[in-house]
């Protein structure tokens, strides 16, 4: 064979491969892009942690630490928590039905005094320790039988309003120390404030700013106690109005009951003559 024909074949020989090699790299330059952008993305992480594996680490502070940091200024800040969380306790159970208007009384002094027997009710309510059960013990001995009109409405009652102005001021009493540690707590923060400022600018001043971790401690302080007494001030404001709520209703109940059973009473005393005002021709059915 010639030599020109041997040089021929082999230079077709070499120049279909590299035309095949270049086209598919051509019709696969996306997913060639592609790729190396994933290969970059996943190994530049590594490599950026090994330029910097001697870089020291900060250590993050949790929430406990940055309270313990703060300072004598959370001490305080934490006891008025702990009384409003006791305080929050004691009112829920104290304010309760049981203890102001259980239904067992409501049904039997109704029933009692539907009956006009006001001895039974007065009885049937001193063997009671509820708030409703001293309050019928204390107004109903003084219904005036001699009155029956009205069985001496007026003086039982003044008599309920009277124990309603001693008791309810017991348990009010209770209630108004959220109302103190609602107004409490933020001023000791806010106390707290000014002392991490007034340190913080004291440290600008000794250190000309070159000192910032020492500048951003003191404002750290003065952040964590004014958000310390907001956390207790909060929640002591809801627990102030939801259980003074709940004990006017309470009260409401009761004294609701205890004009009810008089009314009873009233009625059925002077139900006879409110049948002799029935006009003449109308059906007592």
């Amino acid at each position: 064979m010639p030599q020109e024909q041997r040089l021929a074949i082999s230079k077709s020989k070499t120049t279909i491969p590299m035309s095949e090699t270049m086209s598919f790299l051509r019709s696969n330059r996306h997913l060639i892009v592609l790729g190396i952008i994933l290969l970059f993305t996943f190994a530049a992480p590594g490599v950026w942690a090994q330029d910097g594996g001697d870089a020291p680490v900060e250590e993050t502070k949790t929430l406990m630490t940055k309270i313990i940091d703060a300072g004598a200024f959370m001490l305080p800040i934490g006891i008025l928590s702990v009384l409003m969380i006791t305080l929050a306790v004691f009112n829920f159970l104290q304010l309760s039905k049981k203890k102001f208007a259980p239904d067992e009384l409501k049904n039997l002094i109704v029933a009692n005094m539907a009956d006009v027997k006001v001895r039974s009710s007065i009885d049937a309510s001193a063997q009671d320790p509820s708030y409703l059960g001293r309050m019928v013990a204390t107004a109903y001995p003084l219904v005036d039988a001699t009155d029956p009109e009205s069985l001496g409405r007026q003086k039982v009652e003044d008599a309920l309003a009277d124990f309603a102005v001693r008791e309810n001021s017991r348990y009010m009493s209770w209630i108004g120390y959220f109302s103190v540690i609602a107004q409490a707590a933020p001023m000791i923060g806010l106390f707290g404030t000014v002392a991490g400022m007034i340190m913080a600018f004291d440290t600008m001043g000794l250190s000309g700013g070159s000192d910032p971790g020492a500048l951003a401690g003191n404002i750290s302080l003065a952040l964590m106690t004014t958000a310390g007494g907001l956390v207790v001030a909060i929640p002591s404001i809801f627990c102030f109005y939801v259980f003074k709520n709940r004990f006017n209703k309470l009260v409401g109940e009761a004294q609701e009951v205890a004009i009810e059973g008089l009314d009873y009473a009233v009625a059925t005393v002077n139900a006879d003559q409110q049948l002799a005002k029935v006009p003449e021709g109308i059906s007592e059915g």
